[in-house]
């Protein structure tokens, strides 16, 4: 009996680790990117739980979404109704719910006094919700889908929160500059882009087709190497927010 239980606690512990470390191993590339002024440990455990928290309220408005997606008269399993439901269920829904609750403990935080904070901000929580939504699908499928995950779903997850967290630390220092105009439409383009590549993720993701699958390798390479770039850049130009 022990050795029974022994075995399924090293077997649970192995899918936890399979599910976690790729999301653990970005966040700690993502902190070691914040050269000037880094977050408390509190404040970004506290990003990782708003984006658990996205997790259980995507799940609801994802339902919801998809009902009237069912009941609007779009044929199932054709490329508008894949395209209604990866734009504007998925990709519109838990790209909202994570900045959402992200929003709430970040924007006036004192903490939140450099640009690349955006970044780190949107990173941490969007990495929080990818975590838990790998653990259902390792949990589910089993350690075949780990690999992959790790190296698609997990930076995908991370390349939608750089971009929204480029122009959300931009629309801090807009805001403390007192150009709420400029403020607001930082807020707006970046969720769009930031709805826009979720989508086009997994629309392509979705699709299955030979087609499909080379678009879909070739969007992820160049959104990588653009998002790698991007937060190399922002890390090196970091600015102060002036209160």
């Amino acid at each position: 009996m022990y050795f029974a239980l022994s075995l399924t606690y090293q077997i649970l512990a192995l899918y936890a680790a399979a599910a976690l470390l790729p999301a653990l191993f970005l966040m700690r590339y993502i902190y070691r990117k914040d050269t000037v002024d880094k977050e408390s440990p509190r404040l970004l455990w506290g990003c990782v739980l708003r984006g658990v928290l996205a997790v259980v309220a995507s799940i609801v408005l994802e339902g919801i979404g998809q009902t009237i997606l069912n009941s609007s008269g779009i044929p199932a399993n054709t490329p508008a109704y894949t395209a209604a439901l990866a734009f504007l269920v998925v990709a519109v829904v838990e790209e909202g719910t994570k900045y959402f609750f992200m929003a709430r403990l970040t924007w006036n935080n004192p903490e939140f006094n450099y640009r690349f904070d955006g970044i780190v901000y949107a990173a941490f929580t969007s990495l929080g919700f990818a975590a838990v939504e790998n653990l259902k699908y390792v949990f589910t499928f089993g350690l075949s889908v780990a690999l992959p995950r790790a190296f698609l779903s997990i930076p995908g997850h991370l390349g939608f929160a750089v971009v929204f967290g480029y122009f959300y630390g931009r629309a801090r220092y807009a805001a403390n500059l007192g150009q709420h105009g400029k403020c607001r439409t930082n807020l707006i383009v970046g969720y769009i882009l930031a709805v826009l590549l979720h989508g086009t993720y997994d629309f392509c993701a979705m699709q299955g087709s030979a087609n499909s699958t080379v678009a879909f390798l070739v969007f992820v390479a160049i959104m990588y190497v653009v998002i790698f770039c991007l937060i190399r850049h922002e890390s090196w130009t970091d600015r102060e927010i002036m209160y």
